[in-house]
């Protein structure tokens, strides 16, 4: 796993586990705003459930 934290945000930009990172965030109290899924494009994240 890799994370950045800019501007406020969790910026995940690898994920190489089976489980659902943002997922688990979400479930330890971290807002879906907060998080970026930094491996997508920016085109592809504005069809997630997480920040843009």
């Amino acid at each position: 796993m890799h994370f950045n934290i800019q501007d406020g945000k969790i910026w995940i930009q690898y994920n190489g586990i089976e489980e659902s990172v943002p997922e688990r965030l979400v479930d330890m109290g971290v807002p879906t705003h907060d998080i970026v899924i930094g491996f997508h494009s920016s085109f592809k994240r504005q069809f997630t459930l997480y920040a843009a």
